[in-house]
C-alpha cells in the first residue's frame, strides 16, 4: 500500500484568523482544573481531598473500572475545590498553583531498554496513560488489549488549526524517546502521518512509517488516516496518540517529571493577535486570553469550531487540547437571508451562494445555524465531505435507533465523533451527528464491549 494518503472528498473551511508563527510565555494561573468529563467514559474515583498538597504529576482521581490508570495534577499546589454535580457525581478538581513549581520525581528512563510491560508500568505510575486513546469506541485506551497498531496524526487539517510542524520544532528529542517506548506496545507498526509539503520533525524518526497526506479536511483526523492505512475490523484496536502527548510522555522519560506544558494556538477574528502561547493543561482561559480577546458578542471555544468544546473566560482549557477559538457569536438573523444571493458564507450548495467562485477566500463565520432542527433531509451533501467508505446517513440512522447490528456492518468500529463534525457543518437538517455518533459508540461499548 503506497505511503501517500491524497484525500479528495472534504471541505477546507477557511475562516479568518490564524495564529502568527509566534510563542508568547503566558504566566503561570492561579487556578487549575481537571475535568472527568475530558476522558469520555471514565468514572472518577478520588485520591487528592480538598486542602491536600500535591506536586505536579501526583495523583487527583484514578479510574474506577482500572486502578491502575491514573490522572495526575498538572501543577504543584492546593485542591481548593472538588465541584460535584447530581449524585454527587465530580465535574471538576481545581489546584491553587504554587508561584514555584514542584514536580514528583518519577526517575529517568532509558525507553531502548525498557521492555513493553516496563513502559507500560511507568504510563499507569506517572498519569501518562490517559494520552493513550483507543478506536473503536474514542475512549481512554483499554491497557489489557493489545493494538495492532499505534496511529500518531502529526497534519492538522481543522479551520485555524495550529501548526504542528512549528509547535514541534526542537522536540526531536523527546519525541524520539516517545515513539522508541510506545512502539514497544504493540506487534504492529507506529504510523506517523505529515503533511505532503511539510519539513515535519517527526519526519526523521527512527521506528515508525511515515505517511505523508495531502487533501482537504478532514484528511488530518486521525480516523481518516486510519481508513486508508489499516481499517478496523471487528475485535481489531488501534491506538491514538497526539504529538503533543508524545512530547510530554518523552519530556517524562528523560528528565523523570511529569510536565503538562503545551503550545496553544489562539485563533479566530475575535482575537486582536492571534498567536501562539504555553500554557500548563487545565489553565483558567481568563490567564490564556488575557488582554488579546475582544468580549463582545464572543463565543469562546476549547478546541476547533468543528468539534470543540464551548468555554467562558472563568473556564478552563480541555485537557486534550492545544487551540483556543474565538469567533462572533451568532445570535442575529437575517431578514429573508436564505432568499437572497449569499456572499459572506461557505456552503456546498451553488443555490443563491457563490463561495465556490472564491475558493481562496477567508471568512468571518458567526455560530449561526441558520436554520432549526427538522427531519433528515437526502440530498447526498454528506457524502461529498466524507472521505471514509461508510454511508454517513445510514450509520446516523442506525444509531438513532439503536440497531447494534447494523451498526456494526455499516462500520462504527471505524469512525469517532470528530469524522462526523463536517457532515454536520453541511447539514440542511442541522442534525448533531457528532452527538448522536458518541451515544451509538457509548451503546456499542456497554452492550458489545
Amino acid at each position: 500500500m503506497s505511503k501517500d494518503i491524497r484525500i479528495k472528498k472534504g471541505l477546507d473551511i477557511k475562516l479568518i484568523g490564524v495564529a502568527e508563527k509566534t510563542t508568547i510565555d503566558v504566566s503561570l494561573s492561579s487556578v487549575y482544573a481537571i475535568k472527568p468529563e475530558d476522558f469520555h467514559g471514565i468514572t472518577p474515583k478520588l485520591v487528592a481531598k480538598e486542602g491536600a498538597k500535591v506536586k505536579a504529576g501526583d495523583t487527583l482521581f484514578y479510574s474506577k473500572s482500572d486502578e491502575r490508570i491514573l490522572f495526575p495534577s498538572p501543577v504543584s499546589g492546593e485542591v481548593v475545590e472538588v465541584i460535584r454535580g447530581a449524585r454527587r457525581k465530580v465535574l471538576a478538581v481545581k489546584i491553587a498553583a504554587d508561584s514555584t513549581q514542584e514536580y514528583k520525581d518519577f526517575g529517568t528512563k532509558d525507553a531502548a531498554k525498557m521492555s513493553a510491560e516496563e513502559v507500560k508500568n511507568h504510563l499507569f505510575t506517572s498519569g501518562c496513560w490517559p494520552f493513550v486513546k483507543q478506536r473503536p469506541y474514542d475512549v481512554v485506551a483499554n491497557p489489557n488489549q493489545v493494538p495492532k497498531a499505534i496511529f500518531v496524526s502529526a497534519y492538522a487539517s481543522a479551520p485555524l488549526a495550529a501548526d504542528l510542524d512549528y509547535i514541534l520544532t526542537g522536540k526531536e528529542a523527546e519525541l524520539q524517546a516517545a515513539i522508541t517506548a510506545v512502539s514497544k506496545l504493540t506487534e504492529g507498526k507506529v504510523h506517523i502521518s505529515i503533511g505532503e509539503s511539510a519539513n515535519s520533525p517527526l519526519e526523521k524518526l527512527k521506528g515508525v512509517e511515515i505517511h505523508k497526506v495531502s487533501g482537504p479536511h478532514p484528511s488530518g483526523n486521525v480516523g481518516t488516516q486510519i481508513s486508508k492505512i489499516d481499517p478496523i475490523n471487528k475485535g481489531e484496536v488501534v491506538w491514538v496518540i497526539t504529538p503533543q502527548d508524545l512530547v510530554i510522555v518523552g519530556e517524562l522519560l528523560l528528565t523523570g517529571k511529569f510536565n503538562a506544558t503545551r503550545t496553544i494556538a489562539l485563533t479566530g477574528s475575535k482575537f486582536n493577535t492571534p498567536q501562539y502561547v504555553t500554557a500548563i493543561a487545565g489553565a483558567h482561559i481568563m490567564d490564556i486570553v488575557a488582554n488579546n480577546l475582544e468580549n463582545d458578542n464572543t463565543r469562546i471555544i476549547s478546541g476547533n469550531v468543528l468539534s470543540g468544546t464551548q468555554v467562558n473566560e472563568e473556564g478552563f482549557i480541555c485537557y486534550y487540547d492545544n487551540q483556543i477559538t474565538a469567533i462572533p457569536e451568532g445570535d442575529d438573523y437575517e431578514l429573508f437571508g436564505w432568499t437572497k444571493p449569499v456572499f459572506n458564507k461557505i456552503s456546498t450548495s451553488r443555490a443563491l451562494t457563490f463561495s465556490w467562485l472564491t475558493p481562496k477566500k477567508k471568512y468571518d463565520l458567526n455560530t449561526n445555524t441558520n436554520g432549526e432542527h427538522r427531519a433528515f433531509v437526502v440530498t447526498g451533501s454528506y457524502e461529498n465531505v466524507f472521505p471514509l467508505d461508510i454511508y454517513p446517513m445510514h450509520i446516523l440512522k442506525a444509531c438513532m435507533y439503536k440497531d447494534l447490528d447494523e451498526m456494526e456492518v455499516l462500520g462504527m468500529y471505524e469512525v469517532a465523533p470528530e469524522d462526523f463534525a463536517l457532515t454536520e457543518f453541511v447539514c440542511v437538517s442541522k442534525q448533531p451527528h457528532q452527538k448522536i455518533i458518541r451515544e451509538g459508540l457509548d451503546l456499542m461499548k456497554k452492550e458489545i464491549g
